[in-house]
Parts: C-alpha cells; sequence; structure tokens
C-alpha cells in the first residue's frame, strides 16, 4: 500500500465531534455531542441514549465510535434542564433528585435528537437509538412511542418489573408497550444482573414474540450491569466486545440503505 492509499484511508475514517444545541421537548434548546464521520456519504443516524450517571466522557466516547462505525450520532444532554454546565456527577444528582428524567420530556428529547439526525444532509433518512442503564429502558420507551428505524437496549432495567423500595427513579414497567414497537430491537444483558435479571429478560422476550416483533437478544454469562462501561468495575471486556459486534451488525442491517 503505497502513502497515498494510507492517506485516503486516514480521510476516509476521519470523523468530527463536538458539543451543539438540539430542540428538544417542549421546544427547549438542549446540549447535545454530535460526532459525525467526514467521507462525503449518506448514512444512518443513530441517537445515543447515556445512562444514570449522565452526560460523561464515556458516553461520549461511545458516541464517537458510532462515528468511527459509519453513522451520525448524537447524544442529548437529558439533564441539561436540572443543572445546565454542570460536572456530570452534580447534573445527575440533580436529575435523581427530582425522581429522574420524565418520560414524556425523554420521548421528546429523542424526537427532536432524531429529527436532527435527519435534517443533516448526509442523511439516508434511517434513524436508530441506543441507550445504557437507565437509558436502555428509555431506547425501550423512544422506540414503541416513535417512529425509529432501530433500537437497542443495553440493560436496561425496569422494562420488566418494578423498582425496589427507595430507588431515586420515578418510573414504571414498560412491558406492556410492547405491541407499539416500532423497529427491529437488540437487547443486550448481564446473567449476572439484577435489573434486569435473565427472568425479566425473557419476559420482555415472551411479550415481543406474542406481538410479532422483531428482537434479538444476548445475554452474557460472567457479565452483570453496566458491562460496556470501560471506566467502572462493572466492565467486562469480552461480553462488550462480543456486545459491540452485535451493535456493528445490528445497525448493518437495520440502518444502512
Amino acid at each position: 500500500m503505497s502513502l497515498d492509499d494510507d492517506r485516503r484511508n486516514d480521510v476516509d475514517d476521519a470523523i468530527r465531534a463536538g458539543t451543539t444545541r438540539i430542540t428538544g421537548a417542549g421546544g427547549d434548546d438542549v446540549e447535545a455531542y454530535v460526532a459525525r464521520p467526514e467521507a462525503p456519504s449518506t448514512r444512518g443516524g443513530v441517537v445515543v441514549i447515556h445512562h444514570m450517571p449522565g452526560y460523561d466522557l464515556a458516553t461520549k466516547e461511545i458516541t464517537r465510535r458510532l462515528a468511527t462505525m459509519g453513522y451520525d450520532a448524537v447524544m442529548p444532554n437529558l439533564y441539561w434542564r436540572e443543572a445546565p454546565g454542570a460536572e456530570p456527577d452534580d447534573a445527575a444528582a440533580a436529575a435523581r433528585a427530582r425522581g429522574g428524567v420524565p418520560d414524556e420530556r425523554l420521548v421528546g428529547d429523542v424526537e427532536g435528537a432524531a429529527a436532527y439526525l435527519r435534517g443533516l444532509p448526509s442523511s439516508n433518512g434511517r434513524v436508530g437509538v441506543i441507550g445504557y442503564c437507565s437509558g436502555g429502558r428509555q431506547a425501550f420507551l423512544a422506540a414503541t412511542s416513535l417512529p425509529l428505524d432501530a433500537a437497542v437496549d443495553c440493560y436496561g432495567a425496569f422494562v420488566v418489573g418494578t423498582p425496589p423500595e427507595g430507588f431515586p427513579l420515578k418510573v414504571r414497567p414498560l412491558v406492556d408497550r410492547a405491541p407499539k414497537l416500532s423497529c427491529p430491537l437488540l437487547g443486550l444483558f448481564g446473567a449476572e444482573d439484577s435489573y434486569p435479571s435473565p427472568a425479566h429478560v425473557e419476559e420482555l422476550a415472551e411479550a415481543l414474540r406474542a406481538s410479532g416483533k422483531d428482537h434479538e437478544f444476548h445475554v452474557f454469562d460472567g457479565a452483570g450491569h453496566g458491562f460496556f462501561a470501560v471506566d467502572r468495575p462493572s466492565y467486562r471486556p469480552q461480553a462488550a466486545t462480543e456486545g459491540w459486534a452485535a451493535v456493528e451488525a445490528f445497525f448493518a442491517r437495520t440502518l444502512v440503505a
């Protein structure tokens, strides 16, 4: 391979990332992090829903990774209204103190992020969503509320089941919404997780089967909650590697025109 070939490859896999603003629920101006390939092409888009710890560096890295996979990706700061400009831990604490992000507002923010992606000149019109932890539940909520092309639920708690006593977020189970799922769903879960437990995962799978919904679930042995989180003790490299391979194959099937 020549040096010129190397340079062309560098250009082809280059991305640009940074902070922007999108129009969220209620017409609110919401901070968001966007990452996009620089290659001149049309492509699908992905809305990234951050985990309960917030709009942090690790989830920004996930957003950039999706761009290196060839997608326009945007992550709304779901805690922007509670704590604009605050550090992720402080913003997450402020949101938890208010019971978390209201479901209706979450749907509006994802709808605004999807509209932002579809409005880009590079868009092929297809948009998916991926969420982690509380964001996994919210990804399912979005996919049963909005017209999307793909959804990935990474260990989303309380899609099935009710929160334990003292849980800070005011959430309810969503399994009854399975018939409203608008798109294929990929689920990535840990066998050692409690919320969702393997029993919760099977209950959701059964509801989707009963509704005739396209879904693909993976439950990884030796992994618990948060196995994608590279900056936390819960990180499990093998499960995360296999999970990323499943995400890449799934989006290639659902978001590539």
